[in-house]
């Protein structure tokens, strides 16, 4: 799925209405009556139900939704926020249709006309969607507040009325929703954390925007979905050999962190790869060898690891997990580095290693990938005030260096050189837990090793790591779930993969 910035979508309906073709207030008729339908599919008809309207095209939709809801015989009240300025044409023309109806609609001029609301009632706010240009103020601002503390079930209609739809609403007053129900596509503001506590259920209702834009329109940001990932998917050949899916070498371990590694190597051979070698140091030799018996080892150091010479013999490489944090590893990396091995995943304590060295970072091969958390990407590139400017960062990062970075979270981002990010959509709270970043490692270093490019061993590593969370939850709670029980449930993810479309 696309994720197109305002302007984008504001020129998406205008592509509809000329070339379906569709009056502007029908295309308004269509989207009201898809949030009505949800509203009374949730049962919700029974309640009384407060709209609260500015003057714009949002406000439009809230104007024929109540009259929508009239017509099923809900209890309706409108409220329109004053503004002295005339709405806009479909504003003014749903506003006469709703007239025709048994409606209140009150006109609020000051705070004084706020209504007391019942907790048992439900608000729906129409105040403003995608539109929004500047932080809300005045007397929009306090109606805001004042909604948000009523302690009533809150519907935002495309957007909650505050937010904006592309960029950081960090100190905005913005509507606390309980749903909100948007058109067509994800709005990039659904995918920041920042936005968590504002956008509740986000449903996503089809108002039949016409397709060929958006199969013909760039976007900056996408959600990487299951047809997307089915399509750069490999199915095995009947002759295949270990030799056909790759031969990885992993890096990992230390003292008291070799459950890591071991996650680590465990998700690699998960992942399918052909071959799978653990360089590690000599504490964690027989933890391997017991833990992981498909893996070969090689030693290098006695408690943490090393530098050590490498052949040409793999396809790729991970680095990382677990392996603490030693003077040494400067070196190690710099081994690595220069064994001219395509397309390496870099970590855990390999990237904090990176951290304030602008010379090893620039000897990073193009094509590298770099799989940080939040706090690990800032101690790398810099911090960021929001998360706008975090994904902002990423991308230009991916492009300076020539690699792709999977900043790790709910939604992961991947970023990559060409400019474009890629959200992934699988995932859930569960997997916060620790160990759960080192089979992501694995995973995306054993598909690289079985010949998958970059940017397809990022979706396909993010999409796997998440269903297979998905999976665990489902079976075992969010709470009891571990790093382990991911790599175990990655069988169930390949199957859902694999499966005849």
């Amino acid at each position: 799925m696309k994720i197109f910035s305002s302007l984008q979508i504001k020129a998406w309906d205008a592509f509809t209405i000329a070339n379906e073709p569709i009056p502007s207030i029908d295309l308004m008729e269509r989207a009201a009556t898809a949030c009505c339908k949800w509203l009374i599919g949730k049962n919700f008809g029974l309640q009384h139900f407060h709209i609260f309207c500015a003057k714009g095209n949002n406000g439009g939709d809230g104007m024929a939704l109540a009259r929508l809801l009239a017509a099923y015989q809900c209890k309706t009240s409108v409220y329109l926020l004053e503004s002295g300025k005339t709405g806009t044409a479909d504003f003014q023309a749903n506003l006469e249709r709703l007239r025709e109806y048994n409606t209140e609609i009150h006109h609020i001029q000051s705070p004084e006309f706020f209504p007391d609301i019942n907790p048992d009632d439900i608000i729906v706010d129409a105040i403003i969607g995608t539109g929004l240009t500047k932080s809300l103020e005045g007397i929009t601002a306090a109606l805001v507040g004042h909604i948000n503390s009523c302690n009533a079930r809150v519907i935002s209609i495309d957007l909650p009325a505050g937010m904006f739809a592309d960029k950081s609403s960090r100190g905005n007053t913005i509507i606390i929703a309980n749903h909100t129900l948007t058109f067509q596509n994800y709005k990039l503001a659904f995918l920041l954390p920042e936005n968590e506590d504002y956008c509740g259920d986000v449903q996503v209702l089809d108002i039949g925007l016409d397709k060929s834009f958006e199969e013909k329109e760039e976007a900056e940001f996408e959600i990487s979905g299951l047809d997307m990932i089915r399509d750069q998917y490999k199915p095995r050949k009947k002759f295949s050999h270990k030799g056909s899916f790759g031969h990885a070498l992993v890096i990992a371990g230390s003292k008291g962190m070799m459950g890591a590694a071991v996650l680590c190597a465990r998700a690699c051979l998960r992942s399918g790869v052909g071959k799978i070698t653990c360089l590690v140091p000599g504490c964690g030799y027989t933890i391997m060898q017991v833990a992981v018996p498909e893996a070969m080892c090689l030693v290098s150091g006695e408690e943490y690891l090393l530098p050590h010479s490498l052949t040409w013999q793999y396809n790729t490489i991970g680095i990382g997990p677990g392996i603490g944090l030693h003077l040494s590893h400067a070196g190690l990396l710099k081994m690595v580095f220069g064994t001219k091995i395509p397309h390496i995943l870099i970590d855990a304590d390999a990237l904090n290693t990176l951290s304030g060295q602008k010379e090893l970072k620039a000897m990073i091969p193009e094509g590298s990938i770099l799989t940080p958390h939040p706090k690990e990407f800032e101690n790398l590139f810099g911090a960021v005030v929001n998360d706008v400017e975090r994904l902002r960062m990423a991308l230009l990062k991916s492009k300076e260096f020539g690699i792709y970075i999977v900043l790790k979270g709910h939604y992961s981002f991947i970023s990559t050189p060409g400019g474009k990010g890629y959200f992934n959509n699988t995932g859930n709270p569960g997997m916060a837990t620790a160990g759960s970043g080192d089979v992501l490692s694995g995973i995306i270093t054993g598909l690289l090793a079985q010949g998958y490019n970059p940017l397809q061993a990022c979706l396909m590593g993010t999409w796997l790591h998440g269903t297979a969370g998905d999976l665990a939850a489902e079976n075992l709670s969010q709470e009891a779930m571990t790093a382990g029980d991911i790599v175990e449930y990655l069988p169930g993810a390949f199957k859902q993969l694999s499966q005849v479309r």
